[in-house]
């Protein structure tokens, strides 16, 4: 199992986008989680951090500790259900971005690998014919030295979905730690993947939300 060092970035403290009386919408940085784990030393979340200020906040969905960009948060149940379900039933849109190894061959296309747990090196995910269904679309955006930036938009929501899909497609994340050998991890101080784009219903008001922010690599 590969050792955690975790390192919560402090600034900013908080990087809220939207907040109203049923949800709050943060741009979460890369190097901090989105819940807290088991241990004591991963309390401080995004979650946490949130919930000093608005006791009311509550988790809906997660992004990786290393990835970027564009989260929800609910402030009450109603609002947690109705997100959850938007989540559950692919009524969100999600649109991620980033750099990757190699160059493509075909400008866009669709990966369509089953996902299943790497029991034999936990919590890695591995492609698997008798997984979850995983469907992801990618886009090329540039392409320049042996590396690539693109579009990434899940159709479905597994664990490490994206980074699992461009390694298994040749073209690893690069600062991937997880899935990318000492080169990748070396090409990049950071993940290189950010949640660029989330698009959902208003819980209340089932007004058409759409929020950004740009990548910052």
């Amino acid at each position: 199992m590969q050792i955690f060092s975790y390192q919560p970035p402090s600034i900013p403290w908080l990087d809220i986008r939207y907040i109203d009386r049923d949800i709050i919408v943060i741009n979460k940085p890369s190097g901090l989680l989105s819940n807290p784990g088991i241990a004591e030393y991963t309390h401080d979340c995004a979650l946490t951090r949130l919930q000093e200020r608005f006791k009311d906040c509550i988790l809906v969905h997660r992004l990786d500790c290393a990835t970027s960009g564009i989260m929800v948060f609910a402030r009450n149940k109603k609002a947690e259900s109705s997100l959850k379900t938007q989540f559950q039933n692919r009524q969100t849109q999600k649109t991620y971005i980033a750099e990757v190894a190699g160059k493509f061959t075909d400008a866009s296309g669709v990966i369509e690998l089953a996902l299943a747990a790497d029991k034999a090196n936990p919590p890695k995910q591995m492609v698997s014919e008798t997984g979850k269904t995983a469907i992801t679309h990618y886009k090329v955006i540039s392409q320049g030295d042996n590396k690539s930036l693109v579009e990434l938009k899940p159709v479905t929501g597994r664990t490490h979905q994206l980074r699992v899909h461009m390694q298994a497609l040749g073209h690893t994340i690069l600062g991937d730690d997880f899935y990318g050998d000492e080169p990748i991890i070396n090409a990049a101080k950071r993940l290189q993947l950010h949640a660029k784009e989330l698009s959902f219903s208003h819980p209340y008001s089932g007004k058409p939300m759409h929020f950004s922010s740009a990548h910052p690599f």
